[in-house]
């Protein structure tokens, strides 16, 4: 995939022509290369996703740092000309195809990069030491330095891309604030752009301002210098995601030779390099090319970076380097396991032939496609018959979940991955997943999917509102969720959990799959380079049918997994959701940044707090009915009724807020699109919600949905008191305190709040889940002599402090709207008290079947015996019990 030169003998031949001075290479440098050397491409590098491209062909950044130098006699602070030649020769001869300069290159600079086939990453350099936002004069001087930087560069075709900046000091970043030296450097960014359209653009960031957000830049840079490798590997997994859906480049890292050792820099840098490229960066730069270094009026001679000596001697880590940049990227695996990729499609004409064109040149040495064809009534057999690399099985329409366990049944690979038929996968995405599931083990991984561009308004639009497929996140590197668009499981493990259930006809199978996973033990990795393109709906139709799916999805995954959602049907993810790009923009809470004593940290990181219930809930499908019913008298009364409206204006303001900041496509701005991607806002949680409460109600009415926690006994239920009561024996001994801490060690993890008794309380649990109930769980123990126990479960279903509150507020309302005489105002007032508290009662309902459930599935597991099981007769006390 990558663009190559003809053979070795041209870096020879061009250490000749830089001059009869040019000192001869050592016997080092001489030793055999293979013939084949990378070479800087022609065409106009582009940005592609997470990775670059020269025309069709990916195209991997493999970069030195290069300088600062003294003055030369040319006048510019650059060596010589024929040591310029010699360096970019053997640049060439290392595998180099890009040259990072930290001053503005004179063009003959450029030219002679060109002549050599190399790119160069051009550094503006400014006053960034000092407080540059204090005074309008120094702020004009540095956009006058940028701009000049950039003309003189002459948009030459060596130039890969511009750097506005390096490593802004803490100090001035925490002085300014953030988002002040944020927006500077996004009115750099415009003027380099103004000056040279089309060229790339980024700024070069370093852990101690890892807070400073860049999204406005064509590509993220970091510089790192770590020296482990697990903390290098962990570090470039975290800045994955802080760059999202653009490439990462690691602009600095390296290792002084001088005080560490020629070999020790080797070792250090050959596994930096290979670690950089197999975790999916788009490209590196060493630093530095050689230890000859001028910086602060003076020449550095107490560090030797370089990969070559001031001489030009090439040391061991040049020859390792030259290995990696010469050899296969990303770098070979030690095991290719077979991995069989299912395609599962219905009526997919439309992007069948794209998805099914990048899956035939994956750069993976061995896999298969499977096409399941599951019942379409268009074209998309016969496009994929156009493929005869593929396998294609066709069925009557069975749903996804079905159609995705043929694929799965029929694979002959280890491994299996999915993709969708409406998805276009990049030429490494089998390489980084599997990557990934050797290196740690792993029986499930996935990656990222992004929306290609679009080419009009609407599918812009769409692309960009909430409620598409993505992941969720526990840590950098291990998902709780991935999308059923790019998702790898084990063939045998995936087989071995039953497959997919066929319930889910259309979405929700990959939800229900990845806990399913977990249930069982496994860990699911996250590969962020594995990357797939996702043609999300393109039309408002499609959006719309997708919504309601979803909701359908979710209600059906609810009858599996009800302690995963929280009251509103929603669910409850223990990770942070990644790649909805604007839902994330729509949290109320701010990240905390921790800077360090006196800011001197040298990893200052931005922590996202956990969402609040206030960061979603003017987006529930709860709130907006509740809004839309007290709309209606506030615009009917008028008055002070219009203070009703505050429900319903809270969620549009939410909504276009986050049509504001939503990253439409820029040739698709204006207002109409900003104002589709706030109906879409709105519509979306309306339609899954209701949608979600059809086939929740639907359910209940013909199953008991509940089934993987299921109930093994008959609750003693007193509905004036509202508890239930269930009892269970045991001849091992167990006490109360083996059921109740598996209550406490089943609900905590699934962000149940649980407060046990301090001694002051007639309970010993109180469970919360939401805003409206509370469960008070106490336990009684009989002892029945020698290790014979019989434990009653006593669960009281309570209203919150929130919802008495309430209770007693519409109460009061309505009494004073009545000696006030405004029976209109207490007809109001009764309506949303029945409206709120019909909600507060159906879902205190709710939590107490789901409770039943919980005590069942924690006594199953501390091997408690119901004592009045459905199935059989209850037997009497002291009996011998064993599960039959």
């Amino acid at each position: 995939m990558t663009d190559k030169l003809a053979d070795y003998e041209f870096a020879d031949a061009i250490l000749l022509a830089a001059g009869a001075d040019a000192a001869p290479m050592t016997d080092a440098a001489s030793d055999e290369i293979p013939v084949e050397l990378d070479s800087a491409p022609a065409e106009l590098i582009r940005v592609y996703g997470k990775f670059f491209f020269a025309g069709e062909r990916k195209h991997f950044v493999k970069g030195v740092t290069y300088g600062p130098f003294a003055e030369g006699s040319h006048g510019a602070p650059f060596p010589e000309h024929a040591v310029v030649a010699k360096d970019f020769a053997l640049m060439r001869q290392a595998g180099v195809n890009t040259v990072r300069v930290f001053t503005v290159p004179p063009v003959w600079l450029l030219d002679e990069a060109q002549r050599f086939g190399l790119k160069m990453l051009v550094g503006l350099p400014w006053s960034q030491h000092v407080a540059f936002l204090d005074e309008p004069e120094v702020q004009q001087e540095i956009r006058a330095a940028i701009a000049s930087g950039v003309r003189a560069c002459a948009r030459h075709p060596a130039v890969f891309a511009y750097l506005v900046g390096n490593e802004i000091p803490p100090d001035m970043v925490r002085w300014h604030g953030a988002e002040a030296v944020r927006g500077f450097l996004k009115s750099l960014v415009a003027l380099v752009k103004a000056e040279h359209p089309g060229a790339l653009v980024s700024y070069a960031n370093f852990p101690s301002t890892e807070y400073l957000t860049v999204d406005f830049t064509d590509f993220h840079c970091f510089n790192v210098y770590l020296h482990d490798e697990a903390a290098f590997r962990r570090y470039i997994a975290r800045l994955h995601n802080i760059a999202l859906d653009k490439p990462l480049v690691m602009t600095e890292f390296g290792i002084d030779s001088m005080h560490n050792g020629e070999e020790e820099q080797r070792r250090i840098l050959s596994w930096q390099v290979k670690a950089a490229f197999s975790a999916g960066v788009a490209g590196t730069f060493i630093f530095a090319w050689t230890d000859e270094w001028f910086t602060g009026g003076h020449a550095v001679e107490d560090w030797a970076f370089g990969l070559v000596d001031r001489d030009r001697a090439t040391k061991p880590a040049f020859h390792e380097v030259a290995g990696c940049y010469r050899g296969r990227l990303p770098p070979a695996l030690p095991r290719y396991p077979r991995v069989s990729v299912v395609v599962c499609s219905y009526n997919a004409e439309r992007t069948m032939g794209p998805c099914l064109a990048s899956l035939e040149t994956l750069d993976y040495p061995d896999y298969e496609v499977v096409v399941v064809n599951d019942g379409s009534t268009d074209t998309t057999l016969e496009i994929a018959e156009r493929f005869p690399y593929c396998r294609i099985i066709s069925q009557e329409n069975k749903g996804l979940s079905a159609a995705r366990n043929v694929g799965a049944d029929a694979a002959t690979g280890e491994i299996v991955a999915y993709t969708d038929s409406d998805c276009v996968a990049d030429p490494d995405w089998l390489t980084y997943l599997v990557a990934k599931m050797e290196q740690n083990g792993l029986a499930a991984c996935g990656g990222p999917n992004f929306p290609p561009p679009e080419d009009s308004l609407v599918p812009a639009a769409v692309a960009v509102s909430p409620g598409g497929p993505t992941h969720v996140l526990i840590s950098d590197e291990i998902a709780e969720h991935i999308a059923g668009c790019n998702m790898a499981f084990r063939r045998d493990a995936l087989l071995a959990l039953g497959g997919f259930d066929p319930v889910y006809r259309a979405a929700g199978d990959d939800v229900d799959m990845c806990w399913r996973f977990q249930d069982a033990g496994y860990t699911i990795g996250f590969s962020a380079a594995a990357t797939v393109w996702h043609f999300r709906r393109n039309t408002v139709k499609a959006y719309i049918g997708q919504q309601k799916g979803y909701g359908k999805a979710e209600a059906l995954v609810y009858a599996k997994h009800p302690f995963r959602f929280n009251l509103f049907g929603q669910a409850k993810w223990l990770g942070r959701i990644y790649g909805d790009l604007s839902a994330a923009l729509l949290l109320s809470r701010r990240p905390v940044i921790y800077s360090g004593v006196f800011g001197r940290g040298l990893f200052q990181t931005m922590y996202e707090p956990p969402s609040s219930l206030t960061a979603f809930l003017p987006l529930t499908f709860e709130w907006s009915v509740a809004a839309l019913v007290m709309a209606l008298p506030a615009m009917i009364l008028g008055g002070w009724f219009w203070l009703m409206l505050a429900p319903l204006l809270a969620t549009w303001t939410m909504c276009i807020n986050g049509a504001l900041k939503a990253p439409i496509d820029r040739r698709f701005t204006g207002l109409k699109a900003r104002a589709l991607v706030a109906l879409l806002i709105y519509l979306g949680p309306l339609l899954r919600g209701w949608e979600r409460l059809k086939w929740r109600v639907r359910l209940m009415q013909t199953q008991d949905h509940a089934a993987p926690l299921g109930i093994a006994q008959r609750a003693c239920i007193d509905w004036l008191a509202r508890t239930f009561v269930l009892s269970y024996w045991n001849e091992t001994g167990a006490e109360k305190e083996a059921l109740l801490g598996g209550l406490m060690e089943f609900l905590l993890p699934q962000k149940y709040f649980v407060v046990p008794d301090t001694g002051w309380s007639g309970w010993d649990l109180k469970i919360a889940r939401g805003l409206w109930s509370r469960a008070l769980v106490l336990v009684c123990s009989e002892n029945h002599g020698g290790n014979k126990r019989l434990l009653h479960v006593r669960c009281a279903m309570r209203m919150s402090s929130l919802a008495r509150f309430l209770t007693r507020l519409y109460a009061g309302l309505i009494a004073a709207s009545l000696i006030l005489g405004a029976p209109a105002v207490a007809a109001a007032v009764c309506i949303a008290a029945a409206v709120n508290l019909s909600v507060i009662g159906w879902q205190m309902a709710t939590f107490g079947r789901l409770m039943h459930r919980i005590v069942e599935a924690v006594a199953s597991h501390a091997g408690l015996v119901p004592v009045a099981p459905i199935a059989r007769a209850p037997l009497p006390i002291g009996t011998p019990r064993t599960a039959v």
